[in-house]
């Protein structure tokens, strides 16, 4: 993936999510707040990223432990597959902070070593991504409390998703610069 699609794509995704919430406002409160907890968000969402790790686990070379390449993989899809049934709580939002990691590495691998400093507009929103899909993946229960925040008052959603459309927006029009 070039350095201009990571920094579009990744901007009309933002402008997308940001856009929803922009649209909808307080009307997507009751699907949001039932995501965290959602069965089908959970095999949707952990199943992509489990199907995705694994995937790697499969392409690991001699120096990235590939000779254990086949137990790492049992022992991993053990793991995933035993998440369902032992750890059912808020599986959606450990597979969205598990995607938005796996996602983090192929757009920083886009970025790395590129000349213009406006990549540094993706970088950033990368991090600070990895610094969210951190914390949500080790507590959680935070999406639901920050949703319950959101939506407290009716100008917040909307003005989560404009900034989140305007920082796409943004992406966007920094993309045809490269």
């Amino acid at each position: 993936m070039t350095l201009f699609q990571a920094t579009l794509f990744t901007g009309l995704f933002l402008v997308a999510f940001g856009g929803h919430f922009l649209w909808h406002g307080m009307n997507s409160a009751k699907s949001t707040q039932a995501f965290p907890r959602s069965q089908a968000a959970a095999f949707l969402l952990l199943g992509s990223a489990a199907a995705w790790f694994l995937y790697k686990v499969l392409q690991l070379g001699p120096a990235d432990f590939g000779q254990y390449k086949n137990i790492l993989f049992l022992v991993f899809l053990v793991t995933a597959v035993g998440s369902f049934y032992f750890v059912p709580d808020f599986l959606a939002v450990r597979g969205l902070a598990a995607l938005i990691l796996l996602t983090a590495g192929v757009l920083l691998d886009a970025a790395y070593m590129q000349l213009p400093q406006a990549r540094l507009f993706l970088v950033s929103f990368v991090y600070l991504a990895i610094v969210a899909a951190l914390i949500l993946g080790s507590s959680p229960y935070k999406l639901r409390d920050f949703f319950g925040w959101l939506y407290a008052a009716d100008a917040r959603p909307r003005v989560f998703g404009g900034a989140f459309a305007a920082y796409g927006l943004l992406l966007v029009g920094v993309s045809f610069t490269y």
